[in-house]
């Protein structure tokens, strides 16, 4: 008797040892990209890098860039194009809709049609429907990858596969029905999308490229208004 009850405390004791080294179950790739997804939409602000391997050194593309994006739908800042054979850095301010940018050889803005270089409305990056966080919600075949410090955070990799042709909305595609290969790091604290790096065909069908997008200083104080035209 004596020794049953001995063996029933053990295994109770085993049991709740157990109860109590056992964390929180590990968020899966699908969670942390949703709760990314929900952080960058309630973010009013982020300024943003673009890199990109692999550009084209003739036709018309984007190559790179770095701005502030507001919400609902303002951008300022510079975009780094391929224009006529030429890398042309060009000052750009997007309000609601209409962008605006400096043209080579003048010293003021005009308003322009971003398609004819390149690139779509750069205002619209935090548009829930149209901008970053949509990438975040269509992902498949999420996994998570390795965790890492980026400038002394902790960010947690997560790869999946995007759909061309949302690819081709936020940014670019030469073959919209091709998938993208994706590398997102989150901040699994914050729950903040740090990088974005996007692989495809962008340039070119059957040939891949990469896009690098570094966003930083959520919510930070800014002012975005149209610039004088002429």
């Amino acid at each position: 008797m004596l020794l049953r009850r001995a063996a029933a405390l053990g295994a109770g004791l085993v049991v709740a040892l157990a109860g109590c080294g056992g964390g929180e179950p590990e968020e899966s790739a699908g969670d942390l990209l949703q709760r990314a997804k929900t952080t960058l939409d309630e973010t009013s602000s982020l300024h943003f890098v673009l890199t990109s391997e692999g550009a084209p050194t003739t036709g018309t593309a984007l190559t790179g860039g770095e701005g502030d994006v507001l919400r609902p739908a303002s951008f300022e800042g510079t975009l780094q194009v391929l224009a006529a054979g030429s890398s042309l850095d060009l000052a750009v301010v997007s309000v609601d809709g209409t962008v605006y940018a400096q043209l080579p050889f003048t010293s003021g803005y005009s308003e322009v049609d971003p398609a004819q270089f390149g690139f779509g409305d750069p205002g619209a990056l935090l548009d829930p429907d149209t901008g970053i966080s949509q990438l975040l919600a269509e992902a498949d075949s999420a996994q998570l990858g390795e965790e890492r410090r980026v400038d002394g955070e902790v960010v947690r990799e997560v790869t999946a596969e995007l759909p061309g042709e949302l690819v081709e909305q936020v940014l670019t595609s030469a073959d919209p029905a091709q998938p993208v290969q994706a590398r997102f790091s989150v901040a699994p604290d914050s729950g903040e999308l740090r990088r974005a790096e996007l692989t495809g065909p962008f340039y070119a069908s059957g040939q891949d490229a990469t896009f690098t997008i570094e966003l930083s200083d959520p919510g930070a104080d800014v002012e975005i208004t149209a610039p004088p035209v002429g």
